[in-house]
């Protein structure tokens, strides 16, 4: 009972800090105090204070509304880049798991040519193909990342098709695209969305890092991984610049990481 309920906290928790930096990039437009693209010298290295909370950057800017800002682009990017992959990945991993034979063995040597080397690694040799920006570094992840959803997924499926009811299904005269939507598809929904949770945290710190390289999103664009990297020249006058853009992924990753651990214990 007692560990249900630190479970349940956890689970709590986690949704609560998701949901909360949701709320916040949605109604970013109302709730920053200042225009995250006005520059003004004058104020440039404040620290923090009631008119600018966060504190100011090397271009006056502020901070607070940089980083609500940043939220739209970060997080809003990150979803869509999970949601495209699943659009992708999902579809081929259920062929392959649920049909095997030569159809599993073909898009299983395709996932093994792309995980052959390290995300990080593959992701900055598209973007530098490409070219640095927003749109060519969404394009690289998602590139990157679907192989990982169609091996998990085809896993999951392999171990379901062996199931006595997924055979009495068979048996009972259902049609394959049936029993992948009645029988498979509910079974290996949530440890897709474990994985899903996980993996969303992990999207962030990659898109975070490759604008940091200057690969990503382009200044002035409020971006949490640009904001670190604009105040890598300042960090020792003025240590707010890079603190508060680096306490925002890191609550947001932990969120993601609260919610795929409590999900993967109540599954």
């Amino acid at each position: 009972m007692k560990k249900a309920r630190q479970l349940n906290k956890g689970l709590t928790v986690g949704v609560g800090i998701f949901v909360l930096f949701l709320l916040l990039g949605l109604f970013a437009k109302w709730l920053t105090p200042h225009d995250p693209l006005m520059i003004n010298l004058e104020h440039r290295l404040n620290p923090p204070s009631m008119d600018y909370w966060f504190g100011t950057d090397h271009l006056g800017r502020c901070i607070f509304s940089r980083i609500l800002y940043g939220i739209q682009t970060t997080v809003s990017s990150a979803i869509f880049i999970m949601a495209f992959t699943l659009l992708i990945s999902l579809p081929i991993g259920l062929t392959a798991g649920y049909w095997r034979g030569r159809t599993d063995h073909f898009f299983m040597r395709i996932v093994d040519g792309t995980l052959a080397l390290p995300d990080v690694i593959v992701t900055i040799a598209i973007v530098g193909i490409l070219g640095p920006g927003f749109v060519n570094m969404l394009v690289a992840i998602v590139l990157v990342r679907w192989a990982n959803y169609v091996r998990f997924i085809r896993s999951l499926v392999l171990k379901v098709g062996n199931e006595d009811f997924i055979l009495s299904a068979r048996m009972s005269g259902n049609s394959h695209i049936r029993i992948i939507k009645r029988y498979i598809l509910p079974q290996i929904m949530t440890p897709t969305l474990v994985f899903v949770a996980l993996d969303l945290g992990r999207i962030v710190l990659l898109m975070a890092g490759l604008s940091f390289l200057g690969l990503g999103v382009q200044p002035p664009t409020p971006e949490w991984g640009v904001m670190l990297y604009d105040a890598t020249s300042y960090f020792q006058i003025a240590p707010h610049i890079m603190i508060f853009p680096g306490l925002a992924i890191m609550f947001f990753v932990l969120s993601c990481q609260l919610m795929s651990e409590r999900l993967k214990k109540l599954a």
